[in-house]
């Protein structure tokens, strides 16, 4: 598998509300905006990664590892990352900034922040730690939301063995030592050290190198805005990349886009210093288009619907009443994990075995990519949402759950069902399971199957006969 571009941050929903306005109210000496136009995009931390993602244009998967709130500005940002990105959401007790910016053309007029409460920042998924440290570079977006402090996520930063940007911001901690590439702008340098006043160029270079030293980083590069960008390597002479000259006047992300595209080019495989040129021309561009205002989320094929994305809610909220009714009677939670891409005998066998050991059974289904990661690109040969349905249908089974994660241990910490049940076929063999469920007192045990029965074997059966027909191999 190519290894990935990871962004890592803080994500918040961002609107624009676009209008034109040709008088001042007579109420106050305020512009009257004429039927708004409404735009929608991801913010924040998701903003950079979808730049990351158009950056990487294929060359490598792009994973946003970033807290996600369950409220309705979070389910949107899931809804427009689906099928752009994999997003491997945190568990998040917070609330999901939502910045609403009202603009006449292309100039802001006046911004309404809503939501952004603080909130416990829940365990990383192994699926966090497993695409960190497989990752080809990692980008830090850091919006001072509880990312960059959080114990967790600075403990797997600290360990990476790969480049690392970080985009650093005013209320955010300081980036791990052994940053490669540290992204302030003119005004946050200003903040975080002492510096000469004018901003000459000798005083951000002085700068710039201080903080190098302060935050032990391998280089830092100071936005500048139309002046373009300084890259400071240790003591050396201090590298100037010219912007590109554009005549429009906001530059909302484009901090975003530089930091991703010098990510992306880290990840390449490109020097620190041919990094940040290439994210000062990409940012350009960006500007040049019309910054974040101008941004516009292509159609993705992968998106959620809204029908989808409520299916997935329900059924949720379908599982949550489910324990608790099972619960409440003193009953026993069981759940039983796998693909399940064709079902056949054996998957029926080790189901009714499972739940004939409780008083409901809960099938711990891998999504699409998980699948993928597992068997090969070939796989699933169905999709998720029909490879729930078909076991939803049947009777043994009470509830099903998709995971994004190659194993399920965060499903499992999320149901902390009483039995974890596989098939025969694992007996005489430790269950990686089984240190979860010891978690909670629960237990990992296998249940009796039918020998010989596999959807791997049914796919090999039906490829040699379709040879056999004369079909395509």
């Amino acid at each position: 598998m190519t290894a990935p571009l990871v962004v890592v941050g803080d994500v918040m929903l961002d609107i624009d509300l676009i209008a034109d306005s040709a008088r001042l109210s007579p109420e106050a000496p305020v512009p009257v905006l004429h039927d708004p136009v409404e735009h929608r995009r991801p913010g924040g931390a998701a903003l950079a990664a979808v730049l990351a993602a158009r950056a990487m244009a294929g060359r490598r998967p792009v994973v946003l590892v970033a807290p996600v709130a369950t409220d309705d500005a979070g389910r949107q940002l899931r809804r427009m990352l689906a099928g752009r990105l994999e997003l491997v959401a945190v568990p998040w007790a917070g609330s999901t900034p939502v910045k609403t910016r009202l603009r006449v053309a292309e100039h802001p007029v006046a911004r309404l922040d809503r939501g952004g409460a603080p909130g416990a920042i829940g365990p990383l998924p192994e699926r966090a730690l497993a695409v960190l440290s497989s990752a080809a570079a990692v980008l830090v977006a850091d919006y001072g939301r509880g990312v960059s402090a959080d114990p967790a996520f600075r403990a797997a930063l600290a360990a990476l063995s790969c480049p690392l940007v970080w985009d650093p911001h005013p209320r955010g901690a300081a980036p791990v030592p052994g940053s490669t590439l540290v992204t302030p702008n003119l005004a946050e340098l200003a903040g975080f050290v002492t510096m000469d006043a004018g901003a000459s160029l000798a005083a951000i270079r002085r700068g710039a190198q201080q903080l190098a030293r302060q935050w032990q980083a391998g280089s830092v590069c100071v936005t500048l805005g139309s002046r373009g960008a300084m890259f400071c390597l240790a003591d050396n002479a201090p590298h100037l990349i010219a912007p590109t000259q554009v005549s429009a006047g906001d530059t909302c992300g484009a901090g975003d886009c530089f930091a991703a595209a010098a990510a992306a080019g880290l990840a390449d495989g490109v020097l620190p210093s041919e990094a940040v040129a290439l994210g000062v021309a990409a940012a350009g561009r960006f500007v040049a288009s019309g910054a974040a205002a101008g941004y516009r989320l292509e159609p993705s094929d992968a998106e959620l619907s809204d029908a989808e994305l409520s299916d997935a809610e329900s059924a949720l909220a379908g599982l949550d009443a489910l324990l608790d009714r099972v619960r409440r009677q003193r009953g026993v939670v069981v759940a039983t994990g796998g693909c399940f891409d064709l079902l056949h005998a054996g998957h029926i066998a080790t189901l009714q075995a499972a739940r004939a050991v409780g008083d409901c059974l809960v099938v711990c289904l891998n999504s699409d990519d998980s699948v993928r990661r597992l068997k090969g690109a070939q796989r699933p040969l169905q999709p998720a949402a029909d490879r729930a349905r078909v076991l939803a249908a049947l009777e043994c089974v009470d509830a099903v759950v998709v995971f994004e994660e190659d194993t399920p241990a965060t499903v499992l910490r999320r149901i902390r069902p009483d039995i974890w049940a596989k098939g025969g076929d694992y007996s005489g063999v430790p269950l990686p399971e089984a240190a979860v469920l010891a978690e909670w007192g629960g237990e990992a045990v296998t249940v009796p199957y039918l020998q010989g029965r596999s959807t791997s074997a049914l796919v090999e059966l039906a490829r040699h006969a379709e040879l056999a027909a004369g079909g395509p191999a």
